[in-house]
């Protein structure tokens, strides 16, 4: 199954790179970059990608989506709104990462659903979509397929979650001791909600 890990200008590069980390150790899976029209595709911090078009993805793996400055203009770009739809009903599970949930809730999928996202930009994602059962103090969710994390660090804690619900928490404490992260299991710890 492949990891489809969807880029755009001024992604968040933790966002993306931090689950990666964790995700390119499980041997089920395959990582793939891509982005709506392909090329290379500049972090906020300045990390440059060389991605895929997204027509070539299999939709049916595992999407990640992560958040950023680049996340704002996005959630009014009505393509890119359409095609993340397009790939999260598709995809066996999505993943996303700070304010890539404002991306996604923007779809509608997260409609009655709880997730939640960077609590510093929490206002505003909530304003993206009211039909969300957002949660303030999580550091991530998961509902059905979808996960959603807090800002910027805790998509490491989500993507050891999701390792640990997939393939037990040996795995994920596993992986989390190889790459020397005190991983917190508890994903309602949130130390940053208040």
């Amino acid at each position: 199954m492949d990891i489809n890990v969807l880029l755009f200008s001024d992604f968040e590069t933790l966002d993306a790179f931090g689950p990666v980390e964790v995700l390119g150790r499980l041997e089920e899976y395959k990582l793939r970059y891509f982005s709506i029209d392909g090329g290379t595709i500049i972090s906020r911090q300045g990390t440059k990608v060389i991605t895929e078009k997204l027509e070539n993805a299999d939709f049916e793996g595992v999407l990640l989506v992560p958040g950023g400055q680049g996340t704002r203009p996005l959630v009014n770009d009505n393509v890119f709104i359409e095609k993340l739809k397009e790939i999260a009903v598709k995809s066996t599970y999505c993943l996303t990462v700070c304010t890539g949930s404002a991306l996604l809730a923007k779809t509608n999928l997260l409609n009655a659903k709880k997730a939640t996202s960077n609590k510093r930009a929490f206002e505003w994602v909530k304003s993206v979509n009211t039909d969300v059962n957002w949660q303030l103090c999580a550091r991530w969710v998961a509902d059905g397929k979808f996960y959603t994390s807090s800002g910027v660090s805790a998509g490491i804690d989500m993507a050891l979650g999701f390792a640990a619900d997939r393939f037990g928490v040996e795995k994920a404490k596993n992986i989390a001791h190889a790459i020397e992260y005190v991983w917190n299991s508890d994903k309602d710890n949130d130390l940053f909600a208040n």
